[in-house]
């Protein structure tokens, strides 16, 4: 018996109309993709806008009673700035602080985020750092202190800030709260 021989004969004609179909359905993707990437890209702008705006309405709600509550604590700072920046080309220093009180012999720098976390201590670490190097660099022999405020701040991260030598500052009803650090304030 002879055995039946299925050919598989595909016709140039055929290979290309498939090969064509493959690169429009891999074009299609693409231009989706490419499309879902600019999406994404222009959310990711909206949210840090919100998160920024959010940071800010959080300064002017803290800044005004600030300076009293660190007097009740035997603060002084007659001087309040918000959004300061620190652009020292030179010495190749940049930062920004979100509010810095001030008095003659001394100042606080306040980070303030929504919801701080540990890295943002040692970013404020870090600051309180660059503050004092380039405060040694144009002869401010002020003493720098640190302060953390936050919305929402979990128990670990308030334990954390109290411990680098920090104030922490959170709500407490219609008002905040601030907490001494444990021992005494770290200074720059």
């Amino acid at each position: 018996m002879g055995a039946v021989q299925t050919a598989n004969t595909a016709t140039f004609e055929s290979v290309w109309a498939t090969l064509d179909r493959i690169t429009q359905r891999q074009e299609e993707t693409d231009r989706q993709i490419s499309k879902n990437a600019k999406q994404q890209e222009k959310t990711d702008k909206q949210l840090g806008k919100l998160g920024k705006r959010m940071g800010e309405v959080i300064e002017y709600m803290v800044a005004p009673n600030l300076r009293q509550k660190f007097r009740d604590l035997g603060l002084t700072f007659p001087k309040a700035n918000i959004d300061s920046d620190i652009e020292d080309f030179d010495n190749d220093i940049f930062f920004e602080i979100d509010i810095m009180l001030e008095n003659g012999d001394r100042a606080m720098l306040v980070e303030v985020k929504t919801k701080p976390t540990t890295e943002d201590v040692q970013d404020h670490i870090e600051r309180l750092e660059k503050m004092r190097k380039y405060a040694d660099l144009h002869g401010d022999k002020r003493t720098f202190l640190g302060a953390v405020a936050g919305v929402v701040m979990s128990e670990n991260v308030k334990k954390y800030v109290l411990k680098q030598g920090f104030f922490a500052i959170e709500p407490s009803g219609e008002t905040f709260n601030i907490t001494s650090p444990e021992g005494q304030p770290k200074e720059w």
